[in-house]
């Protein structure tokens, strides 16, 4: 026994719930089903849990298009999930919705043209079948279950707790403890802050330092509209377009000056630490935006370590201790807990299991069609978003594709859509995801291998940049040459 839609999207997180909008408003005679394998929407913002959790994006362009933004630009996790659930409420998206519904195969025949989802209910451990003509992927990019952290030896030596951000324990008792937190990325600038308050002391040990954005936790040019009495749809649309419009203008500036966007970058963290602070700490080997650069809102991170509760130390671990760890320089730090804000685990489509006409699908061996569609897997879409531009806008902007492309087939009255490489194209190099030179995160680095390849042309490969693909994917031929079509 199954039940058949017309399209499944995997997950409720930010992706799930903006596709699930898209396709309700302009697909309105599609039948669909979401299904996620949490209790609740929300996918990162509900299951990440440890002190302080905030976006790293403005919300004004990681919320959506459609949904006006009223609060602070940099919100906590609680405000974003106020937000998913007004946005679910208002369009009446719960209906379409099923919790703890774990997705554990696909798969899809060319014979039929349609998907049949193996699920399994988490609450009761019923298995579950479903089918669909289209499988609309926005179950996110890294595994829930688990973050990374780095083998370091003698760790099983360390007597204190060791504690992962992505599964943080609900009984930890931080007060009056000394704490060491490995790592420097937006997580550390968020967790810091946050537990400052209530250690002893909090010590930051990262091999490298990181690029962060200090500044006040408010849009002036939206307070200023806000003052005049303007519409806050207007607002929203007007603080969406002058923010993209610096950021695109930021990241252009990272690639042409990058020594001048360096110093501009490490004068707004002197600003609050002072001139004598070692600026080493927060001095980057790598030029800007060759990793994701954090805000800091008010510079909590720069303040706390300005108070004496936070120090910063770069170096490298040469192993664990019995009370905290030995670093390569022969200093051994203290601790009675250690956080290891190390990052996560790349997941390549939810570590799904797919198959196409009986044969297991190897995404490795595949090649993607924008970033977005795969050869060799028909009637699927998977929302990746951008590492320099809010995630959501991607959602927004595919949103419309999938919908475009959905009525286009109807229009055709076929029942299969797949990308092929053109034979004019056959002769193009293949190559990684991403461009490690342009962009490197440890996550993706780890696990390049397992993701899709990208082809040397442009139509076959995620560009990254939002502000040429909001021109280019709705202006997408449907009947250009890298579609194909079945009945």
């Amino acid at each position: 026994m199954s039940e058949h839609f017309d399209v499944l999207i995997a997950g409720a997180g930010i992706s799930g719930v903006g596709s699930a909008y898209h396709l309700k408003q302009q697909c309105p005679g599609k039948s669909f089903v979401v299904l996620e394998g949490l209790e609740s929407f929300g996918g990162t913002w509900l299951m990440h849990t440890y002190p302080g959790i905030r976006s790293d994006s403005d919300l004004h362009t990681f919320g959506y298009r459609f949904k006006p933004w009223i609060g602070p630009p940099i919100a906590t996790a609680a405000e974003i999930l106020d937000y998913m659930g007004d946005v679910i409420e208002e369009n009446d998206l719960a209906r379409h919705i099923r919790y703890k519904h774990k997705i554990t195969s696909t798969s899809f025949s060319r014979q039929t043209n349609i998907w049949t989802v193996e699920a399994e209910r988490l609450d009761t451990g019923e298995k579950l079948t479903f089918t669909c003509t289209f499988l609309w992927m926005c179950q996110g990019y890294y595994r829930h279950s688990e973050g990374y952290t780095p083998s370091w030896p003698g760790m099983k030596d360390y007597k204190g707790q060791i504690v992962h951000p992505q599964t943080w324990p609900k009984d930890i008792n931080l007060k009056d403890k000394e704490v060491l937190v490995i790592g420097s990325g937006a997580t550390t600038a968020t967790v810091v802050p946050a537990i400052a308050g209530d250690c002893k002391h909090v010590t930051v040990l990262q091999r490298s330092p990181t690029y962060f954005i200090p500044g006040r936790n408010i849009n002036e040019l939206v307070e200023t509209l806000r003052q005049i009495g303007i519409d806050e749809t207007w607002i929203h649309e007007i603080a969406r377009k002058k923010i993209l419009f610096d950021q695109d203008q930021f990241t252009r500036r990272s690639f042409e000056e990058p020594e001048t966007v360096k110093q501009e970058l490490l004068g707004g963290v002197t600003a609050f630490l002072g001139p004598n602070y070692d600026m080493t700490h927060f001095t980057p080997r790598y030029r800007p935006w060759r990793q994701r650069i954090a805000f800091v809102p008010d510079g909590d991170l720069f303040q706390g370590i300005n108070a004496g509760k936070a120090t910063m130390v770069t170096d490298e671990i040469d192993r664990f201790t019995e009370g905290g760890v030995l670093l390569k320089s022969g200093k051994e730090l203290k601790a009675d807990i250690i956080i290891t804000a190390t990052g996560f685990n790349l997941s390549v489509l939810g570590d799904i299991p797919f198959s196409v006409d009986g044969e297991p699908v190897d995404f490795a061996k595949t090649v993607t069609y924008r970033g977005m569609m795969f050869t060799g897997v028909p009637n699927m879409v998977w929302v990746f978003g951008y590492f320099r531009a809010s995630w959501t806008l991607r959602v927004d902007l595919i949103g419309d594709f999938v919908c475009r492309l959905l009525n286009h087939m109807d229009e055709k009255h076929v029942k299969r859509i797949e990308v092929a490489i053109p034979a004019e194209d056959k002769t193009m190099e293949i190559l990684p995801w991403i461009d490690p030179e342009n962009f490197n995160p440890g996550y993706l680095m780890r696990r390049m291998h397992l993701m899709p390849r990208r082809g040397s042309k442009h139509d076959w490969q995620h560009t990254q940049d939002y502000w040429l693909e909001k021109q280019e994917l709705p202006a997408i031929d449907l009947d250009d040459r890298e579609f194909v079509y079945g009945a």
